[in-house]
């Protein structure tokens, strides 16, 4: 049997001794949550042009969200670098280990839950059709040859496309076409001026806008196609769930202690009920 060298052993125990010098948290593998503690600052990726829950305000990130990230770091005991990111960059960066999560609203559905760790939901997205004030249209059928808009890789994209292909087997037309904007609010000018004649986004948002500008504006009736799941939520790295489960925690909490719900009065006007299971499709991370 060969035994190992007097500079081999040297050297495993000069590792053994360094790993006992090292805190344990340098010892091992670091998880993202023991990061942000040591270096007490948390980065999170944010899509700000999503008002109510994420967008600029003379020259701060504000919104639902933007509170409930502020309470989320108080827990956590640090500072917060927060990156205003492109939508569509958003998930894979935080796949790519640009931030330590996703601090902006991402809808839930099967393909985004076997590749992200969706944390509790943080509103109900139920996907809507909103038109301009005025226009004659009274049931979702009405989108039978209209040019449908919505955002570009959201998860109102597959559930506008899934609602064309329902009116289509319906014996209907379907929509004259299907418009992917960068933002959603580049979507509502769309609409505004008479570019687009809906745009199929989340009830919560929608029911904000319509609020704001009643004279412009005006809701149709719910998305009836897609994805079942209608929750949204933040996201972490799947390896990430001990970071997810403290997110959760503090969510939970504001939930029970009415905190959450005054912050959905703030900013939507109503409250919404939030679950503490049934909102992930089987086989979630």
């Amino acid at each position: 049997m060969s035994h190992p060298s007097r500079r081999q052993f040297g050297i495993m125990a000069g590792g053994t001794a360094l790993a006992g010098l090292l805190p344990p948290s340098l010892a091992f593998a670091e998880t993202t949550l023991e990061k942000i503690k040591r270096l007490g600052i948390v980065t999170v990726g944010t899509e700000a042009a999503f008002p109510p829950f994420e967008f600029v305000k003379d020259g701060k990130i504000v919104g639902y969200g933007s509170d409930l990230l502020g309470e989320i770091v108080k827990e956590l005991g640090v500072k917060v670098n927060q990156l205003d990111l492109p939508w569509q960059g958003i998930l894979p960066g935080v796949l790519a280990g640009k931030f330590d999560f996703v601090a902006t609203t991402v809808g839930i559905n099967e393909e985004r839950a076997k590749r992200y760790a969706y944390t509790m939901p943080i509103a109900n997205g139920v996907p809507y059709a909103m038109m301009r004030k005025g226009d004659k249209m009274k049931v979702i059928e009405d989108l039978n040859g209209k040019v449908v808009a919505t955002q570009l890789a959201s998860s109102t994209e597959p559930t506008s496309r899934a609602m064309d292909a329902k009116l289509k087997a319906a014996g209907g037309a379907g929509f004259k076409e299907l418009k992917l904007f960068t933002a959603f609010t580049e979507s509502y000018v769309a609409l505004a001026s008479g570019e687009v004649d809906a745009v199929i986004q989340s009830l919560p948002s929608l029911a904000v806008l319509v609020k704001e500008k009643p004279d412009t504006f005006a809701l149709l009736a719910p998305v009836t196609a897609g994805s079942p799941y209608t929750y949204l939520a933040w996201v972490t790295r799947p390896d990430d769930k001990e970071l997810r489960d403290f997110i959760n925690g503090v969510i939970r909490k504001m939930r029970d202690d009415g905190r959450l719900a005054a912050l959905q009065e703030k900013w939507f006007g109503f409250k919404m009920d939030i679950p503490d299971s049934g909102y992930l499709p089987p086989g979630a991370v």
